[in-house]
């Protein structure tokens, strides 16, 4: 599982600006996924073969100077969600009294491992300014500049080798098990449909959003398939993150998924497709899971009607899981319970799925001959050669052109829909790359 590494430390120390440097990010995450755009405090990097989330709480903490009553909760939180802190300290400025404060409450707050990094160190000849960082009570105290990519590679050595060993579970999963993540906002109904589907109170179900902060990894046996299950954190809105873990919960969430092979997005029926949901939804296709659409709680509503209208809001509000199978379930009662696990299955099953060359290439020359193909104003018209199924697990297709700058996004959506033709992909992403390729 991606370890998770939070920056704290207070404002102006250069939290953003590493974060920055270790995400190659400068501007807000924006997804390619219409109406989706992705919370910048968040971002992902690999560090010598390992991946790592990290949280830039920059900017929650704000404009405050003072160890603020607010600052206190998000470092609180901080050290109890992560697996890490890089506090940061600007170096120019020197150890201040609010550095002191924080340094304090890192020690009482938790046991987490915590690397001070000194930042605004551009010229060695400053480097021993570091030692001044001593004061604050922590053994790994190292010089940085964030702006100058300078000292980053030894500060991410140094967190690596403090971080247990990167190793996703305990026992590995077995070929015929299917690992199993529900995710979504708090309080839709995760843990009650955990307990559903495992027959035992194995999960801490209560009205108060946000009781499930941590992810639960559950080995069960139903009907003679093997599961893992996740009963992954809740979210909130982001106005809600003030104060509280859920933030924090919420990257774990993503790293859950990350591991996951298929994905039940669980929604309110009584409020679906939320911003929240359009977000964890979008991470799911990202990273290329199954993907079954849970609307819970529909023993509070009912009639054909109402599913036809809730189908077609999905289909209007989130159309990039147009693939996606739909369940109507009740996780209190039980109602629809099966139906999903044969959904998760089917989706399963979907995922490994591969098409034979020839049949790919029938496809290039009975359907895309036809088509009308992109061209540039230049008259330059986009020639298919031939195409290959690289994987699966998402099932991946590389397609030989003769110049892949020509392919545009409808013209890769209608590539993908012929493909979903062609064999039954219901409920997995399709991923597709374009190489160019001299006709020989």
């Amino acid at each position: 599982m991606a370890a998770i590494i939070a920056i704290i430390g207070r404002p102006n120390a250069g939290k953003s600006s590493l974060f920055n440097r270790l995400t190659g990010q400068r501007d807000a995450i924006v997804d390619d996924m219409p109406g989706v755009t992705r919370d910048r405090l968040y971002g992902e990097f690999e560090h010598r073969g390992r991946n790592f989330y990290v949280v830039d709480t920059g900017g929650i903490f704000g404009p405050d100077t003072e160890f603020s009553s607010g600052i206190r909760a998000h470092v609180d939180a901080a050290v109890r969600e992560c697996d890490a802190v890089i506090f940061m300290v600007d170096g120019k400025e020197g150890v201040t009294g609010s550095d002191e404060e924080i340094a304090d409450f890192l020690r009482r707050a938790g046991n987490k491992p915590v690397v001070v990094a000194v930042n605004k160190l551009d010229d060695p000849k400053h480097d021993d300014m570091v030692n001044d960082a001593y004061v604050l009570g922590f053994e790994h105290v190292m010089g940085i500049s964030a702006m100058h990519k300078r000292g980053i590679d030894d500060l991410m050595d140094t967190v690596s080798e403090l971080l247990p060993d990167d190793g996703e579970e305990d026992l590995p999963p077995s070929d015929d098990e299917i690992r199993l993540v529900i995710a979504g906002k708090p309080n839709v109904g995760k843990s009650s449909l955990l307990n559903k589907i495992t027959g035992s109170e194995r999960s801490l179900v209560s009205p108060v959003a946000g009781t499930t902060r941590d992810p639960v990894d559950m080995p069960v046996n139903i009907d003679g398939q093997a599961f893992r299950l996740i009963d992954t954190a809740g979210l909130r809105r982001r106005a809600k993150f003030d104060g509280d873990l859920e933030y924090y919960s919420f990257v774990r969430t993503l790293a859950a998924v990350d591991r996951s092979d298929v994905a039940l997005l669980l929604m309110d029926a009584r409020e679906p497709c939320t911003d929240q949901d359009k977000r964890i939804a979008s991470h799911i296709v990202q990273k290329g899971k199954g993907i079954v659409i849970v609307l819970n709680k529909w023993d509070l509503m009912s009639g054909d009607k109402a599913a036809d209208e809730l189908r077609q809001k999905i289909r209007d509000d989130m159309p990039f899981l147009s693939y996606a199978p739909v369940v109507f379930a009740s996780a209190l009662s039980g109602r629809g319970v099966q139906k999903i696990l044969e959904a998760v299955r089917s989706v399963y099953a979907n995922r490994q799925k591969r098409i034979p060359t020839n049949m790919l290439n029938r496809l290039m020359r009975d359907v895309l001959a036809f088509d009308r193909l992109p061209s540039d104003k230049k008259g330059r018209s986009l020639k298919v050669y031939y195409c290959s199924q690289a994987e699966n697990e998402p099932p991946t297709f590389i397609f030989f052109v003769n110049n892949p700058e020509l392919v545009n996004t409808g013209f890769e959506n209608h590539v993908k829909n012929k493909l979903r033709e062609l064999e039954d992909f219901t409920g997995t992403p399709i991923r597709t790359f374009w190489r160019g390729k001299e006709k020989e």
